[in-house]
């Protein structure tokens, strides 16, 4: 967790005539922020597309499927994200409704320069494919139990 945003600029940097789309949560985002300022003070063209479902959600995923729907400190208050982006020269933008998120996409692309889509999403939605605790990638499960 974390690792999105910092990758994302690293990969920037490798492929600078490339669109640099980087993927990922609010926890995530929270982890590594500081390097907005990075994205300011290089003016590095990365598209952010934040997945907020305001919880630590692979955290929170391991504890429902592997200790018995035992939530621990996986729920999150989170800021305005868009406002934070603003702050630091990032043009941004919220999406809270399905229906606006192709025009938004389009937006974001068509964008010159670094930018933020937060999209709102199922607080408990699950990511898969996952490797289970203790496990390898033999083990990798591909969704309601079910292992590749």
């Amino acid at each position: 967790m974390g690792f999105g945003l910092p990758a994302g600029i690293g990969a920037k940097y490798g492929a600078p005539g490339r669109t640099v789309c980087i993927f990922v949560g609010d926890g995530g985002l929270q982890m590594s922020i500081q390097e907005l300022g990075t994205i300011l003070e290089y003016n590095i063209d990365v598209k952010i597309i934040l997945l907020n479902n305001n919880y630590l959600g692979m955290v929170r995923q391991w504890q429902e499927l592997f200790f018995d729907e035992r939530y621990s400190e996986t729920h999150l208050k989170n800021p305005d994200f868009v406002k934070i982006a603003e702050a630091y020269g990032i043009r941004g933008r919220k999406v809270t409704d399905r229906k606006e998120l192709d025009s938004a996409i389009e937006e974001m692309l068509s964008h010159e320069g670094a930018y933020l889509l937060e999209a709102v999403v199922e607080t408990k939605g699950m990511v898969y494919p996952m490797v289970p605790a203790g496990g390898s990638v033999t083990d990798i499960l591909i969704g309601n139990g079910h292992k590749l």
